[in-house]
């Protein structure tokens, strides 16, 4: 009786120790006597006790949140820069064995990564190129995680925070550029109508009679206004055909 009791023991014991299951998105990396062996899962596998030991490793894309890192710019501007880096594991041999801690390594690599790209480019590269910028980042990332086995699949710069003073600088800035594209936008009109001007010019002086037209239109567009007195000077032109006929007469 005692025997079988501890039998029963035993095989409570044992038998988690023999049969595990992994879920669809785990790996089993098996290890029998410290060499690797092979890699199982999912579902229900078998393990030798005391001889084999595994490791579980997920295999769907994991989420780091990047902390905030102080970036000095091209331009010697400080910055506060965080991000989010989204991988996955694609081979659990190389995960486990080549790296310690795959996931902390990601995480520093991913750091290491960001300032250096950034500082790279000056501020208004970072606050208006950020789609180039989480390519490059990703780029870098991914090949040097290759051969830990992980695919860095995106990166997405979240937050760029930059001081007040630089906040109240880059205002001044945009103002004046606003100011300035007024100024060449009010030029160029300028120069269109001062050389429509110098056509009709030179089309009214090659005719005689339609500055005379022009004049009468001129009189046409100002004669409703009634609030004031116009004085407005008649070319002789229009009196000669009358002065030729009272000649004739």
């Amino acid at each position: 009786m005692n025997t079988m009791f501890y039998i029963i023991i035993g095989l409570i014991i044992i038998l988690p120790m023999i049969f595990k299951v992994m879920r669809e998105y785990e790996r089993a990396v098996v290890f029998t006597l410290g060499r690797f062996t092979s890699v199982k899962g999912p579902g229900l596998i078998i393990v030798i006790p005391f001889v084999q030991q595994i490791e579980r490793v997920q295999l769907r894309t994991v989420v780091l949140d990047v902390p905030s890192q102080d970036v000095i710019s091209r331009d010697n501007v400080s910055v506060k820069v965080n991000a989010v880096v989204y991988f996955r594991v694609m081979d659990p041999e190389r995960a486990i064995i080549q790296v310690e801690n795959f996931l902390m390594a990601t995480s520093q690599l991913a750091q290491t990564t960001l300032r250096s790209v950034l500082g790279q480019h000056e501020l208004d590269e970072i606050l208006a190129e950020r789609d180039k910028l989480n390519k490059d980042i990703q780029v870098i990332l991914d090949k040097q995680t290759d051969a830990w086995g992980i695919k860095v699949a995106n990166v997405e710069i979240k937050h760029v925070d930059i001081n007040e003073s630089m906040v109240r600088a880059i205002a001044k800035q945009a103002e004046a550029e606003r100011e300035r594209r007024a100024k060449v936008i009010h030029a160029e009109g300028e120069l269109q109508a001062s050389e429509k001007l110098l056509q009709a010019a030179n089309i009214l002086s090659k005719n005689p009679q339609s500055i005379q037209l022009r004049y009468l239109q001129t009189l046409t567009e100002i004669a409703g206004d009634k609030t004031s007195t116009i004085a407005f000077p008649i070319p002789l032109d229009l009196f000669k055909p009358l002065l030729n006929l009272s000649t004739k007469e």
